[in-house]
């Protein structure tokens, strides 16, 4: 068991920081090549601390664990709100624009929907895969589309970086792309290789493992992302970080997972984990619409009670893994 524990703490170790080596490579060849900084900011950024969601479910399909694939990106989504969400708004409470209630949370609640429905017979079939990666197709063209309408945010200027920012070599960007794709890899089948044979060595299910410590490690960037926006006072890239992330797992990485191999669902996906994903998500609307019209805050109360809920609802995992 403790080689599987090792394979582990490393595997999520190499994973974080190869994913932010891919995320820089990927922004600085981009800027050499002349892509919009708004662009880079939405698409490349956006993609890259969703990568090891992506990479693991991927490697974990083909490998015929598909607990782990869809356990991963549904737990990352509910450590998403109630643990980044949560611990972010301790540390600074998060404004919940009138802009976000109205477009992406009523979009996201819809895509939650969807799984839901996807999920309610027990299996996602391939049909079901290019659905949610045709809907994804859709809105991320929809989302460039109308970012290139506005000026491009301080995100995007950040990964883009300031006029005058001196861009890394060609090739030393080309470097750090490569090789963090290269790493994303590898730290993914270790981590998969890990959790598998930690969950076999424990007698639980890969969803159990996926939902845990797979979702809880795969999560790691958007932490950092969030945590880096609230230090700069952008409360609001903090949320659009969480949200964002939430897309691409229900859509991109469940799709493509299925797209590899058809999964069949545990029934607890149905009856537990997405009523608590779909909770979550409906909780930031009660928040945001607690001041009519003009949007809310997520205060430091609403924080501790979105902590309470992520560590309430990892132990009642806990509590069916012992059968209690």
């Amino acid at each position: 068991m403790a080689l599987p524990i090792i394979a582990v703490v490393f595997g999520l170790a190499l994973l974080v920081w190869s994913g932010d080596q891919f995320v820089d490579g990927s922004a600085a060849t981009a800027r050499h090549f002349g892509a919009p900084p708004l662009l880079i900011g939405m698409v490349i950024v956006g993609f890259g601390t969703s990568a090891p969601e992506l990479v693991v479910s991927a490697f974990a399909a083909l490998s015929g664990n598909p607990g782990i694939a869809l356990g991963n990106a549904y737990g990352s989504n509910i450590a998403n709100i109630a643990l980044i969400l949560g611990l972010t708004a301790l540390i600074s409470p998060i404004a919940v624009k009138f802009g976000v209630l109205r477009r992406e949370l009523p979009v996201l609640v819809a895509i939650t929907a969807l799984a839901a429905w996807q999920v309610r017979d027990g299996a996602i079939t391939r049909t079901d895969a290019l659905i949610l990666l045709g809907v994804f197709a859709l809105l991320v063209g929809w989302s460039i589309r109308q970012g290139l309408k506005v000026s491009a945010d301080s995100l995007a200027r950040e990964q883009a970086g300031e006029p005058g920012t001196q861009s890394p070599p060609i090739r030393w960007a080309l470097v750090q792309l490569v090789g963090g794709l290269v790493l994303l890899v590898t730290s993914s089948r270790i981590l998969v290789w890990g959790a598998v044979a930690i969950a076999h060595g424990l007698g639980v299910s890969d969803l159990i493992i996926g939902l845990t410590i797979v979702a809880l490690g795969t999560s790691l960037p958007e932490l950092a992302s969030s945590m880096s926006a609230i230090r700069r006072g952008e409360d609001d890239i903090a949320l659009g970080n969480v949200i964002g992330s939430n897309f691409f797992n229900t859509l991109a990485v469940v799709g493509l997972a299925g797209a590899i191999h058809p999964m069949t669902v545990e029934p607890e996906v149905f009856t537990r984990d997405i009523p608590v994903m779909a909770a979550l998500t409906l909780s930031i609307f009660i928040t945001g619409f607690r001041f009519r019209g003009a949007g809310g805050r997520i205060n430091r109360m609403e924080g501790a009670a979105l902590l309470a809920c992520y560590i309430g609802y990892n132990a009642l995992l806990v509590r069916s893994v012992l059968g209690l």
